[in-house]
């Protein structure tokens, strides 16, 4: 006896990877704005939630609180090994939260050629990050430097006065990433 062949059945198959495709499009075009509010809700990657409305830019505006400090302690980093000197002027600073704090970073071009150069930025310890206000970063756009050029860069900042008592230290930590390389 002889079996009839019968070729095999691939529609419901590739409506099902048609499907698992879009659906991937879709969620890859959803984490950006999730991201965004997960940052803004847990203050990771240094998103601020004083009233609602204030991002990397705002913060607190309004009387210091005199009675405490908060230590601040300034990091940097370079992204691999990028021909970048890049350090904090003042590596520990002692706030006082409300008041508003401009302190410099370094950043020297080590190599013969134009170069450029973008920062991102993180504080910790997570929790405090809603608390910390960048009005002024040298983070916000694109450094392009000539070759062998030093810089020194602003950093404005405001320790917001309701940051929790029992954080008495504060972390603000540039990691630089070459453009070029």
């Amino acid at each position: 006896m002889e079996r009839e062949f019968t070729a095999p059945r691939h529609g419901p198959l590739v409506r099902r990877c048609l499907v698992v495709v879009v659906a991937m499009f879709g969620f890859g075009f959803a984490l950006v704005p999730a991201y965004r509010i997960f940052c803004e809700v847990t203050g990771f990657q240094g998103f601020i939630a004083a009233d609602g409305s204030d991002r990397d830019r705002g913060g607190y505006v309004g009387a210091v609180d005199e009675s405490r400090t908060v230590t601040v302690e300034l990091v940097a980093s370079v992204n691999g090994r990028a021909p970048w000197g890049f350090a904090p002027v003042e590596r520990r600073l002692e706030v006082h939260p409300g008041a508003l704090v401009t302190t410099r970073y370094r950043a020297v071009n080590e190599t013969g050629e134009p170069r450029a150069w973008q920062a991102s930025y993180n504080v910790a310890p997570g929790s405090a990050a809603r608390y910390l206000g960048k009005p002024e970063c040298f983070c916000f756009q694109r450094q392009e430097f000539e070759p062998g050029e030093a810089r020194e860069l602003p950093v404005t900042f405001i320790v917001n006065p309701d940051i929790p008592s029992h954080v008495k230290t504060v972390t603000l930590s540039y990691t630089l990433f070459d453009l070029e390389g």
